[in-house]
């Protein structure tokens, strides 16, 4: 029998249970759990705080590794490792926060043969989706020549993995917090600067000063605007999430006036040969890379204390979910 967290709309909410094996319909794959990730999702969905669950009760978790035990779909084996990402897995349908589960093989990657599922899960959904805002950056060639490239909310997951990443393509990376006491792991992440955000959104016009050659945000709204009012000629940005909200109050003059770029980077339902390239390029990093990045491996029972903890702003980097633990 499987062993899951489950979500209920009754309390108490989050419940250990234990399940029957699933088993797997055309087109999907049961998969072993080696490791999951807490994301910020899935902590608004463990506390209630987000309406993240659409049906009740749901087994959370936006991410996991693991090992196929069945298949019914022609591109998975027994024995593949793969991991999941994305597509309302955790949200709509029952995630990875259990021993065992099925998943539609749309969900799935194979995980590169140089690739831990533990660092697989360091990464997750947010490393993925900083390595997409990457490649993306470099269809239209952008270069560490150009200048430096911001990276907004760069405490948070997929902030971590930006900074990480575009420092190690060689970029000079400056990163964006409102987190002071964060500025010497975001400098051990490569951060060459680091910006205050309160200051940042202040007095900002709608064409101002040019200080980066573009960036990576992960925050919308004021954040956003300023970035792009503040991003030289033909600059680059590539905008990921809305931690700040999902209004954009700027105007055309960054466009048409510098030819600056605005990129949207969806993860989601990123299609499987972005999402297989991704894996394989962040596979090259190596574990040395991805271990200032993690912050702790929990089990089931510490899962809603921990989410709680992650809704409150009191915690940093990755934590992941080791069923076994």
């Amino acid at each position: 029998m499987a062993h899951a967290v489950r979500v209920f709309e009754t309390e108490p909410r989050v419940r250990l249970e234990h399940m029957d094996d699933p088993v797997p319909g055309q087109g999907q794959v049961v998969v072993d759990i080696e490791y999951s990730a807490l994301n910020y999702k899935d902590a608004l969905a463990l506390t209630g705080r987000g309406k993240i669950i659409r049906a009740y009760p749901l087994t959370p978790g936006v991410d996991a590794a693991g090992v196929v035990a069945d298949s019914r779909d022609e591109r998975y084996r027994a024995g593949d490792r793969v991991i999941m990402t994305g597509w309302g897995v955790g949200e709509r349908t029952d995630g990875g926060f259990t021993t065992r589960q099925c998943f539609d093989a749309d969900t799935l990657v194979l995980c590169p043969d140089n690739l831990a599922a533990k660092d697989a899960m360091i990464a997750g959904t947010a490393g993925l989706t900083a390595m997409l805002a990457l490649m993306k950056l470099e269809t239209l060639q952008q270069s560490p020549a150009a200048g430096p490239l911001l990276v907004t909310g760069a405490t948070g997951g997929v902030g971590q993995w930006a900074v990480t990443l575009l420092s190690a393509a060689g970029f000079e990376v400056h990163a964006l917090t409102g987190k002071p006491d964060q500025a010497e792991h975001l400098k051990t992440l490569g951060a060459h600067e680091i910006v205050d955000r309160h200051a940042f959104t202040e007095n900002v016009r709608p064409l101002d000063k040019a200080c980066y050659a573009g960036g990576v945000d992960t925050v919308g709204s004021a954040v956003l605007a300023a970035l792009l009012s503040r991003t030289f000629d033909y600059g680059n940005v590539a905008a990921v999430g809305l931690a700040g909200g999902m209004d954009l109050h700027t105007s055309v003059a960054p466009f048409i006036l510098r030819g600056v770029s605005l990129l949207g980077i969806e993860s989601v339902r990123a299609p499987f040969e972005q999402r297989q390239e991704a894996w394989q390029r962040l596979a090259g990093l190596g574990a040395g890379a991805t271990a200032p990045l993690l912050s702790g491996v929990i089990g089931f029972e510490s899962l809603e204390t921990t989410a709680r903890s992650m809704i409150d702003g009191t915690t940093a980097g990755r934590y992941l979910v080791d069923p076994a633990k």
